[in-house]
Formats: C-alpha cells, sequence, structure tokens
C-alpha cells in the first residue's frame, strides 16, 4: 500500500537529504526490495544526542507531512536512543550511536544493496 505520491527510492533519498541537513551521521539506505516484503528500503543514520534525535525525527515528519506524505507511525523515544518513522515503502531509523553499534542492522541486513544518494 502504497503512502505518498513519491516513489519509494525517491521517498529515501528526501529522508536521507533530511537527515543530512539535520547533520545527522553515517547516513545509508538499504534497499530490501529482495530481502523482505515489509519495506522496500530502511534508511538508518545516527545522531549525536537525543536533542539532535528528536530534531530529526520531527523534521522529516512534519516537512513530509507538508508534501503530503502520510506517517503509518512513530516508535521509539530519543531517550532510548532510537527512533523509528513508518513511511510504509521506507523506514528510517534514527540511532544514537551506541545505539546503532548495539542493534547493527547494518549487518542483519548485510547482504541488501546500498542505495546512492547525493547529499
Amino acid at each position: 500500500m502504497r503512502r505518498s505520491a513519491l516513489s519509494p527510492e525517491d521517498l529515501a533519498i528526501a529522508c536521507a537529504r533530511l537527515c543530512d541537513e539535520m547533520k545527522a551521521e553515517d547516513i545509508l539506505i538499504l534497499d530490501v526490495r529482495k530481502l523482505t516484503q515489509i519495506t522496500d528500503y530502511f534508511l538508518l543514520c545516527s545522531a549525536a544526542s537525543e536533542r539532535q534525535l528528536k530534531a530529526i525525527a520531527d523534521r522529516i515528519h512534519r516537512d513530509l507531512k507538508a508534501q503530503g506524505v502520510t506517517c503509518l507511525g512513530i516508535e521509539g523515544e530519543a531517550v532510548g536512543g532510537w527512533v523509528l518513522v513508518d513511511y510504509v515503502d521506507v523506514v528510517v531509523h534514527l540511532f544514537s550511536r551506541e545505539a546503532r553499534d548495539f542493534y547493527a542492522l547494518e549487518m542483519l541486513w548485510g547482504d541488501a544493496p546500498k542505495a546512492d544518494w547525493q547529499p
């Protein structure tokens, strides 16, 4: 079920660029279309603080909502080190540095090709 006028790839790139504007670190888009049916792309990035995690999640949600993109849900808390923003075709994982190392989604989804995006 598509929730956006943007293609899944364009939505993932738009999210990556918003993360980049908010000074997120280690931004990575994984193309998981051939590995799972739950989504097309995972976007992973890290933030230096809880405040930055919350700011990035808020910015993504606000800016995409203004463009008519429907968010299925937001899970997690910045204080817990992981916020997930679900756009059905794209799932954005915002991590503290420590949580990203702990959950190691890059390793879990290591077979997924990395999608190219330009900051």
